[in-house]
């Protein structure tokens, strides 16, 4: 489930149509997060006190499922371009996380194969035949 927090932005339909249909993509690619909560916080940062250029922040929190607790926080003078750094990191972070899962389901394979070869070798040594030394 995807929710979209709009925070001193004002709410726009356009807005959130694009983050929903970024982050679906993402939903899409990676299958566990379909369990989860994805809750997404657009909001404008500017001071009162001095002028300036508005920063655009964009954090995403995911909560519950294998990802749980992943927070991550993205800013821009753009609030698309924020959107874009966040989404692709994201993506990163997510693959690095399927890479540590396929790397301790290869390190346990080879493990528990190497004991097998352990315990195969020990039997094998009991049936081999002397060797006899010619004279």
């Amino acid at each position: 489930m995807i929710q979209v927090k709009f925070k001193n932005l004002e709410k726009s339909d356009l807005v959130r149509m694009v983050v929903t249909e970024r982050l679906q993509a993402l939903v899409d690619k990676f299958e566990d997060l379909e369990k989860s909560t994805l809750k997404v916080i657009l909001e404008m940062q500017n001071s009162p006190t001095q002028p300036g250029p508005d920063v655009f922040v964009v954090k995403l929190l995911i909560s519950g499922g294998r990802f749980k607790g992943t927070f991550i926080q993205k800013s821009s003078a753009n609030l698309y371009s924020a959107l874009a750094d966040l989404i692709d990191h994201m993506l990163e972070r997510l693959n690095r996380a399927g890479d540590k899962k396929r790397v301790v389901a290869r390190s346990q394979a080879r493990k528990l194969h190497s004991e097998r070869l352990d315990v195969s070798f020990d039997t094998k040594e009991q049936y081999f035949w002397p060797i006899k030394k010619i004279d």
